[in-house]
């Protein structure tokens, strides 16, 4: 990428030829597909090596263990469960889902004739502010916001004629590394809440009773500010110049609308408005549910409802600009949608084996516990333990991506050290957030990586592994910063991590 970049003043030259040379040994590995392959190999290798390696859940007493793949039942398992890995590779069906009505929406060109309003009426300063906080607020839909974002994000930049890039790393950055950030209480608040209790019951089953889903919200609520502000930063200021001017294939350049085309967007608007207010019925009506709004059956239907509302608009402004005449038409658009994924559906049969053979074997749990075991023997206190508990997670986040799995093996083990040594539960849990927020971003583990380096693909062939996590190590060091920054000064200051949550546990 050197070769497109534009000249840059000497303190960052030093940085981008770290990154040049991270970006350079990472792509140096095999394609993403075969990368996941020779994992997948290795695990089932590892795991007849440490085959009977166990670990003891100090919490419940179950002995866990790992499960040899190197053998005659493990070779079954291998055979049998194949299908079934690539079928269920979590991220497979909500990205095909959710693409079918992007994909048609870009490819009746709405989405082109959005971006021509949005360039001509939008202040472009405010762009990758907007783009950060949008990734940030978007765990309010779970997962979501990783199929959703970096690609539009990726069109809105080339559209502006930047790099698409940088609008990509820079909704990526929002939607992980702001995971643990939130204006509005999410699915894994609620989550974090009942691990951390039921850790925390062990100790002080009285206090276990008062901690509430809102623990960590003052400082949740906070650090959106503060996530939003470094991500537009570290876009604007690191990740865009060093990729420098964009020379690919795609183009992005725009002009005014048409009166056919805004005659097509306002149909189309109108029918947006009209599926979302529908939308909105059914999740406080019928699909409400008994329980919690967010473990609501409308909740959890939302790759299914953002399908609907980009498919509808689709449609539409399709039908209003001639782009589809008949059904065969229809057919033809979502086709080509799903043929540019193609790559990413080849990738995901690997990465689904993977995943379920690290799964399988325990390995991710032992590890983890191991990690806490080593942790609990070190004698820290202080800024020592809070910089090593958070070192352990970082490391964690490694090998298992599932924020809600990682504590659910933590919690047992460090809630009530940390209790021991003064520190509340809450505050225990955010740390927890930071450090695996912070981390998301540059693990190939995470199983919406791939999915990111599909949407990379489109405008750089050659973007590999070591290129992604080029662009977003500079996000994950300067979050981890400003976080650390900003947690010492609400230690000092002693403020509530959330309503009726201190930061000392009494």
């Amino acid at each position: 990428m050197s070769e497109n970049r534009e000249k840059v003043s000497s303190p960052r030259k030093l940085l981008f030829r770290v990154l040049d040379g991270i970006e350079w040994l990472g792509n140096k590995l095999p394609s993403p597909l075969l990368l996941f392959a020779i994992l997948a190999f290795i695990v089932v290798i590892i795991s007849g090596i440490f085959s009977g390696v166990s670990v003891t859940n100090p919490t419940t007493g179950d002995v866990v263990e790992v499960k040899n793949l190197f053998s005659i039942s493990g070779l079954e398992y291998i055979f049998n469960s194949a299908v079934e890995n690539f079928i269920g590779f979590p991220p497979l069906g909500a990205v095909l889902v959710t693409m079918l009505g992007i994909g048609l929406a870009e490819q009746t060109g709405l989405i082109h004739s959005s971006l021509k309003g949005i360039v001509f009426s939008f202040p472009k300063r405010l762009l990758t502010a907007a783009l950060v906080f949008a990734g940030v607020m978007s765990s309010l839909a779970v997962n979501a916001g990783y199929v959703v974002l970096p690609p539009l994000g990726a069109v809105l930049f080339l559209g502006l004629g930047r790099h698409p890039l940088a609008g990509l790393a820079a909704a990526f950055a929002g939607v992980s590394g702001g995971f643990g950030a939130n204006l509005a209480l999410t699915s894994t608040d609620a989550i974090l809440q009942e691990l951390t209790a039921e850790a925390a019951r062990t100790i002080d089953p009285a206090y276990a009773d008062t901690i509430t889903v809102t623990m960590n919200y003052f400082f949740a609520a906070a650090s959106v500010l503060l996530i939003t502000f470094i991500g537009t930063v570290v876009t604007d200021k690191i990740v865009e110049p060093r990729l420098g001017k964009y020379k690919g294939e795609e183009r992005g350049d725009l002009e005014e609308l048409t009166g056919l085309e805004k005659r097509g967007m306002r149909l189309a608007g109108i029918g947006f408005l009209v599926t979302f207010a529908f939308m909105a019925y059914l999740s406080f009506g019928p699909l409400r549910g008994d329980g919690a709004y967010i473990d609501s059956p409308f909740f959890n239907a939302l790759v299914f409802v953002i399908f609907v509302l980009f498919l509808v608009p689709g449609l539409i402004y399709g039908i209003v600009v001639k782009e589809i005449k008949n059904d065969k038409d229809l057919t033809k658009l979502l086709g080509k949608t799903m043929a540019s994924m193609s790559g990413y559906i080849a990738l995901a049969f690997t990465a689904g084996q993977f995943i379920a053979y690290f799964r399988e074997t325990n390995l991710g749990t032992v590890i983890a516990f191991n990690g806490a075991d080593f942790l609990s023997n070190t004698g820290f206190t202080g800024i020592g333990l809070i910089l090593s508990f958070m070192g352990i997670t970082m490391l964690v986040n490694f090998f298992i991506g599932s924020s809600s799995a990682k504590w659910t093996i933590l919690a047992p083990v460090f809630v009530p050290i940390m209790m021991n040594l003064n520190y509340s539960p809450e505050f225990t849990t955010l740390l927890y957030r930071i450090s695996d927020s912070v981390t998301n971003m540059v693990t190939p583990l995470l199983l919406y990586f791939p999915v990111i380096i599909a949407f990379a693909q489109r405008y750089d062939k050659k973007v590999g592994i070591g290129t992604l996590i080029a662009m977003m190590i500079p996000y994950a060091v300067a979050f981890l910063l400003g976080w650390l920054v900003l947690l010492a000064v609400w230690v000092l200051l002693g403020i509530p991590v959330g309503p009726g949550a201190p930061i000392s546990y009494p």
